[in-house]
């Protein structure tokens, strides 16, 4: 047997949930793109080659879902601070690829520790034992909703 459909009443305050969570999703992304003095399309191209390796220019692109132009002046400015580096594509020589360098790393794990430092300052200083434990749940349900 199928479940119930939601009452008006239900879909309201699931349409209001969803409304007060993408404004606080928004503040939270930006008060924590904020911790970093790198761009955040930038730490995103650098994530990407981390976690994935060397891409071209357009691949990052197409993954990013941004125009070509734009990925090339992101990379540009990568290069230019010494965070990408590159380099001839060993299977097609008319190709360049994308690596991060060291010192992409280090910029990369330095945003990270930044954002993860406020975070974690404000959940021990301004939460108690039980909040905490409602985040968790919440961080469990939020999960379950990217997963759908």
């Amino acid at each position: 047997m199928a479940p119930a459909e939601p009452g008006p009443a239900t879909r309201s305050e699931a349409a209001r949930t969803a409304a007060d969570l993408t404004v606080v999703s928004g503040c939270l992304a930006r008060r924590l793109r904020a911790e970093s003095s790198v761009p955040p399309h930038h730490l995103a191209v650098m994530a990407r080659l981390r976690d994935h390796g060397a891409e071209t220019t357009s691949g990052l692109a197409a993954r990013e879902r941004v125009r070509p132009q734009s990925m090339a002046q992101t990379v540009a400015d990568l290069v230019s601070e010494g965070f990408v580096v590159r380099r001839d594509d060993p299977d097609d020589g008319r190709k360049l690829l994308l690596d991060l360098t060291d010192r992409g790393r280090v910029a990369l794990e330095h945003a990270r520790l930044a954002r993860t430092s406020w975070l974690t300052t404000g959940i021990e200083q301004q939460l108690d034992d039980a909040e905490r434990a409602v985040l968790e749940h919440a961080i469990v349900l939020l999960n379950r909703l990217l997963d759908r």
